[in-house]
Order: C-alpha cells, then sequence, then structure tokens
C-alpha cells in the first residue's frame, strides 16, 4: 500500500487559476485521514508553498514541503526543517554581475520576501504574484543577501534569459545548477538539486521505500521523481518526453488528475 505521495503544484496540483478543485482537495484530504502523508514538491520558495500546505491541512497530518526544486525540506507540522542545500557565498557577486551584463532583473528570497534591486521589473512581478510574495527593494543585491542563500532567479526577456542561461553553465556550471523552468525564468542553484535525490534522503528519514510513494508532475524538473517513485505518474499536460518517463499517464491538471490517481490507485486499495 501507498504511504507517501509527492506532488508538483504548478501544472500538477493546481489548474490554470493555481487552485486547488474542491474534488481534489477532498480527496487528498481523506487518504491524509487515513494515514497517507502529502509531500508538496516545487521550484517555489518555502512561502511560497505554504498557503496550498495550509489548505491541504499538511500542519495537522504531516505533510511535508520540498521547496527550491529539492533544495529544502520542511516538517510542516514541526516547521523543522529537515535538508537544506547553498549557494556558495562567493558566487552571488558573480550571478549579479552577470544579471547586468545580460540586462535582466535579479532576485533571492528572506522569510515572505522577494529581495530584488527591480521592485517594477514585469518578471519579478510575475515570481511576486505566483508566490504571494512581498516584494522588498534592496539597494544591493549582493549586501542584502548577507545569509544562506538557497536560490536566487534571473528574469528577463527568453532571449536575454537563453544567451545567459548557456554562458553561466559555461562559466559556473561545474560549481551550481543553471537551468530555466520557464522561457524568462532562470534558476541558479545549488549542484545537483534534484527533487528524487532530496526524496530520497526523506525516504530514509521517513523509513519508507520508493515502492510506497507515487510521484505526480508534469514538468522536466519532475521526471527524476517520476522515475525514482514506486508510481510514477505524468499529468495529460505534460510533453511527451515527460509522459514516457512515466509508469502512468493520468488527466490534465484542469480535469482533476491527481484526484484521478488517488482514487485508481490509493482509495479503492482503501477501500478493498
Amino acid at each position: 500500500m501507498y504511504k507517501l505521495i509527492v506532488l508538483d503544484l504548478d501544472g500538477t496540483l493546481t489548474n490554470a487559476k493555481k487552485e486547488i478543485t474542491l474534488r481534489t482537495k477532498q480527496v487528498l484530504l481523506r487518504i491524509q485521514q487515513k494515514g497517507m502523508k502529502i509531500v508538496l514538491a516545487s521550484g517555489r520558495p518555502t512561502y511560497g508553498i505554504i498557503p496550498l500546505a495550509e489548505e491541504l491541512e499538511l500542519s495537522k497530518y504531516g505533510g511535508f514541503i520540498l521547496s527550491y526544486n529539492g533544495g529544502k525540506i520542511v516538517d510542516y507540522k514541526t516547521k523543522k526543517v529537515l535538508f537544506e542545500m547553498i549557494l556558495p557565498s562567493d558566487v552571488i557577486p558573480h550571478l549579479y554581475r552577470a544579471s547586468k551584463e545580460y540586462g535582466t532583473a535579479i532576485l533571492s528570497y528572506k522569510d515572505k520576501s522577494i529581495l530584488t534591486e527591480h521592485p517594477e521589473d514585469k518578471y519579478v512581478l510575475i515570481e511576486a504574484n505566483l508566490n504571494k510574495m512581498n516584494i522588498e527593494r534592496v539597494d544591493s543585491f549582493t549586501h542584502a543577501l548577507n545569509f544562506p542563500v538557497t536560490k536566487c532567479l534571473m528574469v528577463g526577456e527568453s532571449g536575454k534569459i537563453a544567451k545567459a542561461e548557456k554562458q553561466l553553465q559555461e562559466k559556473l556550471g561545474n560549481i551550481m545548477s543553471v537551468y530555466r523552468s520557464e522561457p524568462f525564468f532562470l534558476e541558479l542553484v545549488p549542484q545537483s538539486i534534484d527533487k528524487a535525490k532530496s526524496l530520497e534522503y526523506l525516504l530514509n528519514y521517513l523509513k519508507i521505500s520508493r515502492d510506497e510513494i507515487i510521484a505526480c508532475g508534469d514538468g522536466y524538473n519532475d521526471v527524476s521523481m517520476i522515475r525514482f517513485a514506486g508510481l510514477g505518474v505524468a499529468m495529460a499536460n505534460a510533453c511527451d518526453d515527460v509522459k514516457a518517463c512515466a509508469d502512468y499517464v493520468t488527466c490534465s491538471n484542469e480535469e482533476d488528475g491527481v484526484a484521478h490517481v488517488v482514487e485508481k490507485f490509493v482509495l479503492k486499495e482503501i477501500v478493498a
């Protein structure tokens, strides 16, 4: 019987309005009442996942947040950080200078706020709106980041971001990971951050085997956990490459695809 379900957020758990539908919420609450745990796994910062964790009552049932694409794991019931990776402090100035060179904006996260020198940039506003976070304008990005940093995000027009991705991978790819999560978002994170690797750590902590978990996702950053899980699920709205890695393809995020998986593979076993 499955003991853990791992859910990507955007394009998987939530619909186009970034909302969990009533049907999906009801089935996820039901399996938690039966003892199954939920992990919300996303590239979002931790604070950006909290509203969904609250909606699904993870603090009551003992679920987990896997934020920054696996860079941090939080036990949402105790709020204890179980695992965290950080960027080398000496790489931050390089990233800042690169953002100036490519004509993009760069941001990072502290508690409930996004830190940036460009609070009115349209792509910064998209990130803030997505995560329901405040934007804090700083005079010096490098001076403001005087704490352990899990992730920076470079944002801008797709052509500029594509160029930055290629050149930063060449320059810094041996010490950190650089990849696009959207045409206008360039993720700048510690090396080897990966949802599956972080999940492996969590499973060891919980003493659960890979065969006892379900992982659902729609993006390239979900492939590793889809392959890792006992039951790897791709959404119908995922691209063909992602679907090819899955054990099962469910309905789209607009058609309660997560609820369909839970009803088919979890609730039937509970009833039986």
